[in-house]
């Protein structure tokens, strides 16, 4: 495994569409042990292919102690309404408010090239959503409530329960 470099707001494969995986094989399993390697040592919850440079529609999500990776993921439903702060690891010291679906289902390959559904709420739900827009090349700034709730932040001053680096 390896750590990869986590990609800024400026560098151009943040605002594309991510190309569908057309196979899970042995490369993508790489891509995912290394994606999640870097997510846990950024510290992260959540992480997509594009922001280590790969424009491929896989991400990682980590909650608890559950840890999540999908390939070719789709919101197949969203209920449900929360706003709360986010952040991001190629926004690195911001958060803003976004509001989300508070329940969703979602649809996608696991690392074994087998089709998995995974019902997340709360934090879960969030993550889910927000790894989602990064492969079709949206960021959590374009989803702000206001302009208004976007502020730097130092990370010690995060309180647990919001989402800061997915």
């Amino acid at each position: 495994m390896a750590l990869l470099p986590i990609l800024t707001q400026e560098a151009p494969i943040l605002r594309q569409k991510a190309k569908r995986v057309t196979r899970v094989d042995d490369s993508i399993r790489k891509l995912i042990d290394d994606m999640v390697e870097t997510m846990v040592a950024a510290p992260g919850v959540g992480l997509a292919a594009n922001q280590v440079g790969v424009a491929l529609r896989v991400i990682v999500v980590k909650t608890d102690a559950n840890l999540y990776s999908l390939v070719n993921p789709e919101m197949v439903k969203a209920t449900g309404e929360q706003v709360g702060l986010e952040g991001c690891l190629s926004i690195p010291g911001y958060v803003g408010e976004v509001k989300r679906a508070q329940r969703v289902v979602v649809r996608g390959l696991n690392r074994h090239g087998k089709t998995v559904r995974i019902k997340g709420d709360d934090l879960l739900a969030r993550a889910f959503q927000h790894e989602i827009d990064h492969i079709n090349g949206v960021l959590f700034i374009d989803r702000l409530t206001s302009l208004d709730t976007l502020r730097k932040v130092e990370p010690e001053s995060v309180t647990e329960g919001e989402l800061v680096g997915a």
